[in-house]
């Protein structure tokens, strides 16, 4: 799209959206400099599409905007930083596990305050922005996991993927597919939030609650695992597996199955076989609740109510139904608003599996969790790895992993 075109459509959006946000400042204090806008995005340069799209909100809200782009894991301590300095960035993208942690540190303005409207997001994907009973900031999009498939593979053992909706059906396809001498399914179980993120499905999906570790169905979940080593479905490498790891597993076209995300849709393009995409099972079946990835657009505590009110114009274009069709494309993300989910699968039909288990999707923080998630995560995460390194059994890994979440609160 062209720059000329989309600012004008950038500039009719935010004339319409409608949005309840305080007045403009004065030109004295918009004189007060750049709008900083950071983001988890280094992978985007500032002649990205990305970058585009924030020029032009910015100049769509009236001012010039300066982009830092950080890692993820750096992101959250220097905005903490550069809180306590104040020196706070106008508009933060920030993964949505985070949202909560800066909004009880009083970093992060409510929605309330600044007119942010997030109406238009679905509900799953908005309850990671919610903590204390306020809505903090927009979900610019999400990302999720479900699985790839290796068409020739299943083609070789006889599998129907479309047969695959449960977890005695997906057990029956891996032992067709080792049958005939392939390799049946990789996924990250590493000593980290990735791990805890690819177990989440099946844990979620088994029916347990993250409250409750040591339940029956967390149990299930984690012996599911157990049981595709044991039975030499999946590779002992997923102990140590990231989530890129292994995708580069699943290139080798060894395997019938790979855990993972739309990040990498790209690669998929570029795998060398034909690769299909079916949603994560549910232990009886239908979809199983997968962890919502992705970012919320959010205004900082800025102590200047004018510069907090044009924050939120930058924002608001951000992730406004008529122009986040633009951001989300730019960040190969599923939309977070309806109407424009509909608009991707029409233009691109390979989508509609994403979207369906963007749909089921949970935010990892959600159920009132908020900033206790980090605590729950890593008693997990270590209890996964105990249970499929052999150390320990399910049901006591578990129950320790419980403890330690209790006494962390």
């Amino acid at each position: 799209m062209k720059r000329s075109t989309f600012s004008r459509r950038l500039t009719t959006a935010l004339v319409t959206a409608g949005l309840a946000l305080a007045a403009c400042s004065s030109a004295g204090h918009q004189d007060a400099g750049p709008f900083a806008v950071w983001d988890p995005y280094p992978q985007f340069d500032g002649n990205s599409a990305w970058a585009e799209v924030i020029d032009e909100c910015g100049a769509a809200a009236g001012v010039e905007v300066e982009r830092q782009a950080y890692d993820t894991s750096d992101l959250t301590n220097k905005v903490l930083l550069a809180a306590q300095q104040g020196t706070a960035p106008n508009v933060l993208v920030v993964d949505n596990p985070v949202v909560s942690t800066l909004a009880e540190g009083g970093v992060l303005k409510a929605n309330q305050d600044t007119g942010l409207d997030a109406s238009q997001a679905s509900p799953n994907l908005v309850a990671a922005g919610e903590s204390g009973g306020k809505t903090y900031g927009v979900p610019i999009g999400a990302n999720t996991l479900a699985l790839y498939y290796n068409k020739a593979v299943l083609a070789q053992a006889g599998v129907d993927p479309a047969s695959l909706t449960d977890w005695a059906s997906l057990d029956a396809a891996l032992a067709a597919v080792t049958g005939v001498g392939k390799k049946g399914i990789t996924f990250s179980a590493i000593g980290t939030e990735e791990g805890s993120f690819q177990f989440l499905p099946w844990f979620w999906g088994a029916g347990a609650r993250l409250t409750d570790l040591s339940s029956a169905q967390a149990v299930a979940a984690v012996e599911l695992w157990k049981s595709w080593l044991d039975k030499g479905y999946a590779p002992n490498s997923v102990v140590g597996n990231t989530q890129t790891t292994g995708w580069q597993e699943f290139a080798t076209g060894e395997y019938a199955f790979a855990e993972n995300g739309t990040w990498q849709l790209g690669n998929a393009a570029e795998l060398g076989f034909e690769y299909g995409v079916i949603p994560i099972p549910s232990r009886d079946g239908g979809v199983a609740p997968a962890p919502t990835g992705g970012e919320f657009v959010t205004v900082p505590v800025q102590g200047q109510a004018d510069r907090e009110a044009t924050a939120a114009r930058i924002a608001a274009c951000l992730t406004g139904a008529d122009t986040v069709l633009a951001t989300d494309t730019a960040l190969t993300y599923v939309s977070a608003i309806p109407a424009v989910r509909e608009r991707q699968v029409a233009a691109k039909p390979e989508l509609a599996v994403w979207v369906d288990a963007v749909q089921a999707a949970k935010g990892r923080t959600g159920d009132g969790l908020g900033t206790r998630y980090p605590r729950i995560s890593q008693p997990l995460w270590t209890a996964v790895q105990a249970v499929l390194t052999g150390s320990k059994p399910a049901a006591d890994a578990l129950e320790a992993a419980q403890s330690a979440a209790a006494s962390a609160r």
